[in-house]
């Protein structure tokens, strides 16, 4: 599973900061986008009930990267284990919104509840996996639904930022038809986005000196109803992502999380993440579906 370097600087170069600032937080400047709350859902199953349900995001490439050639083999080798897989493309798929852009949190817990109700699927154990954009996906999602029992976040984002538009002015994602309050792009990253500056990691670090506006924006993680994997990168050009998983971490510690966290830093660049399922696979057989014959029941003191 690897995430395109060239198709992510390719959604983010289209940033034209044109206009004034908007506040992160302000009401959204124009409508919701075409197909708002639909999303491109494929299950695949083995055989037998009672399959835990692994929930799989793609990043910014859009599309249904799990849906795909690419990773059919992971998500076979997952369903022999006797896992369910939904593969879920939220943006860039057929009937899906064009632009990663006010996705709906609904739209993509609707589409697992509706697997989640298929009678070879065990209901009560859900987990996603998500990667890059997908991993703030996954997080973001699990803070507010309480029935996803675990979270495998690979290089993801500890944050809300902004959509992929010529604007940038709206969130990556959206509840109740609004955005979330997101990192907005400061002038001062606008000329990484650019040649012959382009550099998105370095665009990133100055979007989150904004500290009033991350923590606005911050994943709250400690919501989160089970058990966490991080899998982040020591040389990640693209974003942050080791050191917003090392924040991740202090906030679960600070609120004092009462299940597993882990984190892991692969010594290498964004995509070298994708090397190591080994990583998920273990978290996910000792987390899930190991828990899968009991519930995957979680207790908030535990």
């Amino acid at each position: 599973m690897t995430v395109s370097k060239k198709a992510l600087a390719l959604l983010l170069i289209t940033t034209i900061i044109g206009n004034a600032p908007r506040a992160a937080d302000a009401p959204d400047p124009r409508p919701l986008p075409e197909n708002h709350g639909h999303v491109d859902a494929k299950l695949t199953l083995g055989s037998g009930k009672g399959q835990p349900l692994i929930v799989g995001f793609g990043g910014a490439e859009g599309g249904n990267l799990f849906a795909s050639d690419v990773t059919k083999p992971a998500v076979n080798g997952y369903v022999a284990k006797g896992y369910a897989f939904l593969a879920i493309g939220y943006f860039g798929a057929p009937g899906t919104p064009k632009e990663l852009d006010r996705v709906s949190l609904e739209g993509v817990h609707k589409a697992i509840e509706e697997a989640a109700r298929n009678p070879q699927v065990n209901g009560q154990c859900i987990a996603v996996l998500g990667g890059s954009k997908g991993g703030e996906l996954a997080l973001l999602l699990a803070s507010y639904y309480p029935d996803i029992k675990a979270v495998v976040g690979l290089v993801p984002g500890y944050a809300v930022f902004m959509a992929h538009t010529s604007t940038a002015d709206t969130a990556s994602f959206s509840m109740n038809g609004k955005s979330l309050p997101f990192v907005p792009v400061p002038e001062s990253a606008v000329p990484f986005f650019y040649a012959p500056n382009r550099n998105l990691r370095l665009a990133f670090d100055e979007m989150i000196k904004d500290k009033v506006a991350v923590e606005k924006a911050a994943i709250a993680v400690e919501r989160i109803n089970g058990p966490i994997l991080l899998v982040s990168a020591k040389h990640d050009e693209l974003w942050p992502s080791m050191e917003m998983s090392e924040a991740i971490g202090q906030r679960l510690a600070k609120h004092k999380f009462p299940f597993t966290f882990k984190h892991v830093v692969i010594d290498g660049s964004h995509n070298d993440v994708y090397a190591h399922p080994d990583l998920s696979e273990e978290f996910l057989k000792v987390h899930v579906l190991q828990e899968s014959a009991r519930g995957c029941t979680r207790s908030r003191t535990g």
